[in-house]
């Protein structure tokens, strides 16, 4: 091995959790190296968030060309090139990975390419090349979840990895028809996409209904109804078995409840969940304790067990409150990087954690579901309105989805905020900044919305806890 590089701040990874910490580190006046085995940017840019929801949005527009909302409007059958689709995307994660990041490397900021592991508590090699770290962050992300289903290992098969770019597992061709193995956000934004591009999609989900944990009950059974007038085969309570190719197709043997059932397609996705990458990286060489689930576990500060060693982003998967998220990330890189190097020490706060799923319509949520107000001990207020009531949804002939509340029966303060509907995501920024400063039902009463407006629905639903907001006028509190 060669002689170790020494750095203020040594990152494990490179993507936006990284960059937010060496970014600060720099601004601290320190040097900061970060590693990446894969390609520079991690996750988000490359194949998960950017992507992703570029080709979304281009099947959107191939939907509402076919389907308009308005009656005069006349249902086109827009010609497209998957392969250009794809090439567009490309050029689009090539662009914004050189603007916001690699243009960022430099100064103090420096890139060792390579996969990484620990050798010993201040020391990481990679691919042979030693980096010594007065501190160090471990911020190398997560990846897809392969469950253990017979013939697996056998079959081809698809992850959410196929949006990447530039890799050999990248999708460059449409496939006929496709079976996905999970129910999570990941499956319905890709289900729906692909179904919208031409592709017969089969989502099969081993709960009995789609998105069963940190939602609200209503949301899954009312994505299904939507994607089931979209074409969409939802099938839920269904355990995978074993699957097999045959002939150029993939056969998923399945029990829906006690019946044996079998599913055909020419592609398989499976998207059953991301976990931390922490498998890899020695971490026992450097005494880091994770838990069950592969978690590095952290303190209110991001601190693992070892006072030097910060952990944050995605490897820290739920601990503190944490989610897999990109942005929680950035926002727990840069923490982390100013409590290795600076002070005084900043907690971690996730209280509020916006979050939304990129299905038409939107799936967007912050704080507490009525489940969780409970359990925590409120005397909840909890009310749903459907999209139909809100001026906007209407106008737009769009009254898919509904808004919900959650607050205390007693102070009147908001705890949490589910919406489906359109722009929910944009929305759902409004109920978070409330959130932020516990703003109670009577605020978002109070307070002047734009009119006509999607995020008058939260006006709406407010209102709904003193009167029947189907019998006021426009604008009317």
């Amino acid at each position: 091995m060669s002689e170790a590089r020494s750095f203020d701040l040594v990152i494990l990874g490179s993507g936006s959790t990284a960059f937010a910490a060496a970014l600060r580190a720099q601004e601290l006046g320190k040097t900061a190296v970060m590693t990446e085995e894969r390609i520079i940017g991690g996750t988000c840019v490359n194949r998960g968030c950017l992507p992703s929801k570029n080709l979304i949005e281009a099947a959107r527009i191939i939907h509402d060309a076919r389907h308009p909302r308005y009656p005069g409007l006349e249902p086109v059958e827009m010609r497209f090139d998957f392969g250009q689709l794809v090439a567009q995307k490309d050029e689009i994660i090539r662009d914004y990975r050189k603007k916001k990041y690699e243009s960022l490397v430099g100064g103090r900021i420096f890139v060792e390419m390579g996969h990484a592991q620990f050798v010993d508590e201040h020391t990481v090699s990679v691919d042979g090349k030693l980096l010594r770290g007065e501190r160090i962050l471990i911020a190398t992300g997560s990846h897809p979840v392969v469950p253990q289903i017979q013939g697996l290992d056998r079959t081809p098969y698809m992850t959410s990895d196929l949006l990447t770019s530039g890799e050999p597992v990248e999708l460059r061709e449409l496939p006929r028809s496709l079976v996905i193995i999970g129910g999570g956000y990941i499956a319905l934004e890709l289900g729906q996409m692909f179904n919208r591009f031409g592709t017969r999609v089969t989502i099969i989900e081993r709960s009995a209904q789609l998105l069963p944990r940190g939602y609200e009950p209503e949301v899954g059974p009312a994505i299904q109804q939507i994607f089931a007038a979209e074409g969409i085969a939802v099938v839920t309570g269904a355990r995978a078995l074993s699957v097999e190719q045959i002939e150029g197709e993939v056969r998923v043997s399945a029990r829906v409840g006690s019946e044996g059932h079998e599913f055909r397609a020419e592609k398989l996705l499976v998207a059953t969940g991301r976990r931390p990458n922490t498998d890899r990286l020695a971490l026992e060489r450097a005494g880091v304790a994770v838990d069950e689930r592969g978690q590095i576990i952290v303190n209110e500060h991001l601190q693992t067990n070892v006072p030097h060693i910060y952990a944050a982003g995605d490897v820290v998967g739920t601990q503190q409150g944490s989610q897999m998220a990109t942005p929680v990330g950035s926002h727990d890189g840069r923490i982390a990087a100013h409590n290795a190097l600076s002070g005084p020490p900043r907690k971690a706060d996730h209280r509020i954690v916006p979050r939304t799923i990129f299905t038409d319509p939107q799936v967007a949520t912050v704080g507490l579901t009525e489940s969780e107000a409970i359990d925590a001990g409120h005397r909840c207020w909890c009310r749903l309105v459907p999209m139909a009531l809100v001026p906007r949804a209407g106008a737009i002939r769009d009254t898919r989805g509904f808004i919900k509340m959650v607050a205390d029966a007693q102070t009147g303060e908001v705890l949490g905020v589910t919406m489906v509907g359109h722009s929910a995501g944009e929305v759902i920024h409004e109920a978070a900044m409330a959130l932020r400063f516990r703003a109670k039902i009577e605020d978002f009463i109070d307070l002047l919305h734009v009119y006509p407006t999607m995020a008058e629905a939260l006006k709406i639903v407010a209102i709904s806890r003193y009167k029947d907001p189907a019998k006021l006028s426009c604008c009317a509190e």
